[in-house]
C-alpha cells in the first residue's frame, strides 16, 4: 500500500491507476490527512461489495434485517431456501407480482 498527495495523484492519476492495479491500494492524502482510497476492484463482484459495504441505506438494511432476526421474526434457514427455490422456479410469476 502506498500513500500519495492528492496534488501529487491529480498530475498523475493514471500512473497511480496503473499502480494500485499491480501493487494495491494507494491511500490519498489532503495536508498529510488520508482523504480517499485509489483501489481496484478484482472483478464485478468484488467492486459491488465494496459498493454495498459503504452504503447507508443497505447498511440500514441490513440493520433492521438484523434486529428482526433477533427479535425471532426472520425466516429460518429452511423457509429461506424453499422461498428462493419457488422465486427461482418461477420467476416469470415472481416478477409479474413485483
Amino acid at each position: 500500500m502506498r500513500i500519495a498527495p492528492l496534488a501529487d495523484v491529480k498530475a498523475r492519476l493514471s500512473a497511480y491507476v496503473d499502480e494500485c492495479e499491480s501493487k494495491g491500494p494507494v491511500v490519498i492524502t489532503r495536508n498529510g490527512k488520508a482523504v480517499a482510497v485509489l483501489l481496484a476492484p478484482q472483478d464485478d463482484d468484488d467492486l459491488e461489495r465494496l459498493i454495498l459495504a459503504r452504503s447507508p441505506r443497505f447498511q440500514a438494511l441490513l440493520e433492521k434485517s438484523r434486529q428482526s432476526i433477533a427479535a425471532g421474526e426472520g425466516l429460518t434457514e429452511e423457509e429461506f431456501w424453499q422461498a428462493v427455490s419457488e422465486r427461482t422456479e418461477e420467476p416469470s410469476k415472481y416478477n409479474a407480482a413485483h
